[in-house]
């Protein structure tokens, strides 16, 4: 269930006459529970609870009470040894009139009547696998308004079919942000009278719907015409009464969908809600998704946190103006000035979704404003900065225009925090129609035709504030002049993934240099333009949220000697961290943050976690003061063996062989040199066995007069035969043989795999017998010195590793020529290589004493063994201290060093 749904079932249960035996388990069915775990609570074969309540291990321990007893029963729950005991995360207790609640995690609690607990559902949304941030589980009327215009969309598309194609999706989503603005101002005095649009509805449209959309249709003709145009316009009485709004929300067609009875019902119910709540950070987010039929699934999951935005506008430009406030003291002259310079600030996304970094970005700016308008004896004054500062691109129209109304609803609310209700309406309308975000594709049109160089007017098209088909986006307001900041958090997508349109929209991006827009992710472009844009407007100055692949491997080693070639650099970052809001919906991103700006000689500042570390450059791999980018190598740079592939078969599973299989063959003297281990990454980390069938070309005849392998052959080529790639075809004829022999051990091969979790503190790596066949999700080093091993094994390397190679999501890719081959390493001498063999002979050793554990049995972080942790921390020491004389205090000293002598050894 998502939250909208888990939302409405709470509704539903605190409208129900209180059942004091039914509740517990109604409460826990309305969160996913299924059937079959209420049948096991209510016999009492799981229900643990030792206070005649109901206990859900790991979950939550609940109970109704007797009249008046709410806050002594809680006590008791808290109290109880069955409560501990089955690790319960939360205790509730009602006695049908009040409900009280606490989060035994964070000793968070909720009181409230019973009546109204539905609006605390944010609270309980752990008990369904949904891990919630801050804002989410304290906004409940986001979340049933998303879901109420969610059952209202689906519902008229039922009625109005071609409404949800192509050609009138526009149409119909444009519709959903007339009523979301007029939900809005009918709640907030903005229209003449209160609930005048839900009253207007009710009272003049027909019970069965038959005239409901004609109502609606005549109340936007209303709101689109000026009050000087009223005497011609023929309106209808009623209709006379709402303002004219103006900006073009209510511009152009006024036909409304027509409505079912239960679509009527829907509309009524949405208009008695209480939209004053609105939360513009949060409800743009969301409510994007009810116009997308991919999204909908996780209604009320779609936002992005205030703490995480902050964590991209505070380094871009927020922290300095909250310095410069508190430089100001009391200084008048001081703090007009900062307003002067605040009110000519433009936020530019141009990846704007809803418009959340706008927000935002806003309403953080007029917090500061009221600042100094407070410490200027001057708290009614008006605002000076103008919403069209505020500029963004969305290639949907609904985001787009949600974004619009976002910014809309943040100015009004802005305005009656800092000026009062009164002011607030008066300045409220009718909307300026002077349009702020332009639909378009943000790597297609010129950022500079929107967000022009100082002091340059804007001419990009225009016609209203809503209506901004992409042929006519428009922008016609003079550009004071001022500063400009870009943020925003583009669309993800690898370059291996990316659709033909994504491809060439990456061509038109960078367009300057088309060999990134082949290998690079989407997310680059954004940085293209940005280069394009930093040549008209030097001092702008952009801060993305991106995929953490661009500082890693190939990437790396692209994109950022670009940057740097023409004139920009990072000016700040933010070290991988998880960009994820809901856990049970969406496991989450690995992203980092990159502050873009021209190139200067101030402070950087890179943060990870908590902290913040200054430094005079950041460099490709987001490393302080390291501005080398690691370039693949075909050979190694230093003394370390040579590294090569596993071995490819491309048989159709035809030449691997069963436990059995393999067992009986080796039984037939003359082909069970033939059957060999197998060993692909999977069998190396978990110690699983495989089996292949090994043939040279000098034993296919003797092969085939074996019965069983004959068949296997031919199926092998017949495989190869059917493949769509010639290379495969080409093997067809060799069946007895892997397509790709990178090589094959005489007596040993030190191997590692080529995925791996980050988890572990080392790399697995192995040494195996000549008896093993790599597979191709290896990388082996055959018959090298067993030196190399201790190389691969510390902690050096994994730093290295994780740093300059790229990774799936959080886990290490490992690549020979990026990660192996680069890693630099100080000249060893033959006393430093007698020394590292020994180590990576203990390691080995350590390893055998817990036979026949494996490698993921062995590097469990908590669980290592004592002696092994020892041999680890044995080969770093040595291997450290050939680098500096002592071990590295820790990973960043560890980088640091690795860059520096890859700059003096690995760059020719």
């Amino acid at each position: 269930m998502n939250a909208v749904e888990i939302e409405e079932a709470i509704s539903a249960l605190a409208e129900q006459p209180f059942d004091a035996v039914e509740f517990p388990y109604a409460f826990l069915l309305a969160f996913g529970n299924k059937e079959t775990t209420l049948k096991r609570l209510r016999s009492g074969t799981s229900n643990k609870s030792d206070l005649d309540g109901v206990l859900q291990t790991n979950n939550i321990h609940l109970k109704s009470c007797a009249a008046g007893t709410v806050s002594e029963t809680l006590a008791a729950l808290k109290d109880s040894p069955a409560t501990t005991k089955a690790k319960a995360k939360f205790i509730l207790a009602t006695d049908g009139q009040t409900l009280e609640a606490e989060d035994l995690t964070t000793g968070d609690t909720i009181a409230c009547d019973f009546p109204d607990f539905p609006d605390h559902f944010g609270f309980f949304l752990p008990l369904a696998g949904i891990s919630t941030v801050k804002q989410i589980r304290e906004s409940s009327f986001d979340i049933k308004a998303t879901g109420r215009l969610n059952r209202l969309y689906v519902e008229l598309l039922k009625t109005n079919p071609d409404w949800g194609t192509a050609g009138r999706r526009h149409d119909m989503n444009h519709f959903m942000a007339r009523l979301i603005f007029l939900f809005f101002a009918e709640d907030t005095s903005i229209l003449n009278g209160e609930d005048l649009f839900t009253a207007t509805v009710t009272q003049m449209s027909d019970k069965d719907s038959s005239n409901t959309h004609e109502v609606i249709s005549e109340l936007f003709r209303a709101m689109n015409t000026k009050i000087k145009d009223r005497p011609t316009a023929n309106l209808s009485r009623w209709a006379d009464a709402f303002p004219y709004v103006n900006g073009g929300l209510f511009s152009g067609s006024t036909e409304a969908p027509k409505f079912s009875k239960i679509a009527r019902s829907y509309l009524l119910h949405i208009g008695s809600l209480d939209w004053t709540k609105i939360n513009p950070d949060i409800f743009g987010s969301m409510i994007q998704a009810v116009a997308d039929d991919e999204e909908r699934g996780a209604l009320g999951m779609h936002y992005t946190s205030v703490p995480n935005i902050l964590k991209v506008l505070n380094p871009l430009f927020l922290d300095d103006l909250n310095v410069q406030l508190e430089a100001a003291g009391d200084s008048k002259k001081k703090l007009d000035n900062l307003r002067k310079r605040i009110s000519k600030i433009r936020v530019f996304d141009p990846a704007c979704g809803s418009g959340n970094f706008l927000v935002i970005a806003y309403k953080e700016m007029r917090a500061i404003e009221a600042k100094i308008n407070a410490y200027c004896g001057e708290p009614d004054r008006r605002t000076e900065i103008p919403l069209t500062n505020f500029r963004g691109i969305e290639l949907r129209d609904f985001p787009a225009e949600i974004a619009r109304l976002a910014l809309i609803v943040a100015e009004y609310q802005c305005d009656v925090t800092y000026r009062g209700h009164k002011d607030a309406l008066a300045a409220f309308l009718p909307l300026d129609a002077e349009n702020w975000i332009t639909q378009g594709n943000a790597l297609r049109l010129d950022w500079l035709s929107i967000c022009p160089p100082t002091s340059k007017a804007v001419k990009f098209r225009a016609d209203d504030l809503f209506m901004s088909p992409l042929e006519q986006a428009q922008m016609d307001f003079k550009n004071e002049g001022g500063e400009t900041y870009i943020c925003g958090n583009p669309p993800y997508r690898g370059s291996k993934w990316q659709s033909k349109d994504q491809k060439e929209d990456m061509l038109a991006a960078w367009v300057k240099h088309s060999k990134l827009a082949k290998t690079t992710d989407f997310v680059s472009g954004w940085i293209a333009k940005y280069l394009d844009y930093l040549d008209a407007q030097p001092n702008a100055v952009a801060a993305f949220v991106t995929t953490n692949s661009i500082c890693q491997g190939q990437q790396a080693s692209e994109i950022w000697p670009v940057v740097s070639a023409r004139g920009g650099e990072i000016c700040f970052a933010h070290l991988p961290f998880k960009w994820a809001n809901l856990a049970s919906h969406n496991a989450g991103v690995t992203v980092i943050i990159v502050g873009l700006s021209q190139k200067s000689g101030g402070t950087k500042k890179l943060f990870g976690g908590e902290t913040v570390r200054e430094c005079e450059g950041i460099g490709p791999y987001l490393v302080p003061n390291q501005m080398h980018a690691v370039v693949k190598a075909n050979a190694p740079i230093g003394q370390q063996s040579k590294m090569l592939f596993g071995n490819m078969p491309r048989d159709g599973g035809h030449l691997f062989l069963s436990s059995e299989e393999a067992a009986e063959l080796r039984r037939d003297a003359k082909v069970k040199g033939m059957v060999r281990n197998f060993v692909g990454s999977d069998e190396l980390i978990n110690g699983k066995r495989r089996y292949c069938l090994w043939i040279e070309a000098s034993e296919e005849e003797q092969a085939r007069r074996n019965a069983f392998i004959a068949d296997r052959l031919d199926k092998v080529a017949a495989n190869r035969m059917a493949s769509p790639a010639q290379s495969t075809k080409d093997f067809a004829a060799k069946p007895y043989r892997f397509v790709q022999i990178a090589g094959k051990a005489e007596k040993h091969a030190i191997v590692v795999p080529r995925v791996s979790s980050e988890n572990r503190d080392y790399l697995p790596v192995d040494y195996l017998s000549s008896d093993y066949i790599m597979g191709d999700r290896n990388f082996a080093l055959y018959d090298a010195p067993l030196w190399n091993l201790a190389l691969i094994a510390s902690r050096l390397h994994w730093v290295w590793i994780g740093t300059v190679c790229v990774r799936m999501r959080t886990d290490f890719s490992y690549s020979n020529t990026l990660g192996w081959n680069t890693f630099p390493i100080p000249k060893l001498t033959e006393k430093n290589k007698d020394d590292l063999t020994r180590c990576a002979e203990d390691i080995l050793l350590a390893r055998e004493a817990h036979f026949p554990a494996t490698i993921a049995d062995l590097y469990k972080p908590d669980a290592m063994p004592e002696n092994l942790r020892i041999a680890h921390a044995y080969n770093d020491e040595v291997l450290e201290r050939i680098y500096i004389g002592r071990r590295f205090r820790n990973d960043t000293e560890r980088l640091e060093k690795l860059f520096s002598l890859y700059g003096k050894v690995g760059i020719q």
